[in-house]
């Protein structure tokens, strides 16, 4: 295991794939990671609603768990009409929980713990609300921007820290996911390395001494599962606040 916290975040070429110019396009681990992630899914729920069974099985339960809280969370959010962006949502939950729950596996690839990727899914959310906006309200879909029972003379203010609010949704979008998932597997890293310094200085007492940083990474290993959970949630109740704008702009 290495030392440097850092160095489980760094991207590596797996294999070329093209050449265009001098720009060299490779499959990477990051990539590796996220097509299981999409195979795995695609995987599981095809085997949980294979059988459709009344008496639903393990994996169907869990199918059904999953559904009913995606689906809870939208219609309580976005309202009945919400609904119509539901497999967009799911998508998007599904795919971060299983990008960061594969983070915590040992020597595994954190996907999330890479703006680039957190800031592709914040523009996809953000893109999909502002297209969807315009093409059901048109220009109707600036009343966003403009608050009720406003007073006038406050209203250029107020309607230019909305659209403030607004542009900056994608950065706060992803960089809250991006964020929590960096600085968690940084922390367990540097525990971990604590444990392997302490052996290689000390041996059998550093090893002793290794158990108060080991029992703190069995800790953080287990609030990271929650964090895992919660930051796949929080994005996709975010996005359904945002598709909420989009059908209901000026409520």
């Amino acid at each position: 295991m290495a030392l440097d916290p850092i160095e489980q975040f760094q991207i590596h070429n797996l294999f070329p794939i093209a050449k265009i110019g001098n720009t060299e396009i490779a499959f990477t681990n990051s990539a590796a990671f996220m097509l299981a992630a999409v195979i795995g899914l695609t995987l599981f729920l095809l085997a949980a609603t294979a059988g459709k069974n009344l008496v639903p099985t393990r994996l169907q339960s869990a199918a059904e768990i999953a559904y009913e809280f995606v689906a809870t969370t939208v219609r309580s959010t976005a309202g009945a009409e919400g609904m119509t962006f539901f497999p967009f949502v799911f998508t998007i939950f599904m795919f971060v929980l299983a990008l960061n729950m594969f983070g915590l596996i040992p020597f595994a690839f954190t996907v999330t713990s890479h703006i680039i990727i957190t800031a592709a899914l914040a523009l996809t959310v953000f893109f999909t609300v502002l297209i969807y906006g315009l093409m059901r309200h048109g220009l109707r879909f600036f009343k966003l921007f403009v608050p009720k029972g406003v007073p006038v003379y406050l209203l250029p203010l107020i309607v230019a820290i909305e659209v403030l609010s607004f542009l900056s949704r994608p950065i706060s979008h992803s960089v809250r996911l991006f964020a929590n998932m960096l600085a968690g597997h940084i922390a367990l890293q540097v525990f971990a390395g604590f444990i392997i310094l302490l052996g290689g200085a000390l041996g059998a007492i550093g090893w002793i001494g290794g158990a108060v940083p080991f029992a703190i990474i069995v800790a953080l290993l287990a609030l990271e599962t929650l964090v895992a959970f919660l930051q796949a949630y929080v994005f996709a109740i975010l996005t359904c606040i945002y598709l909420n704008d989009a059908i209901h702009p000026g409520h």
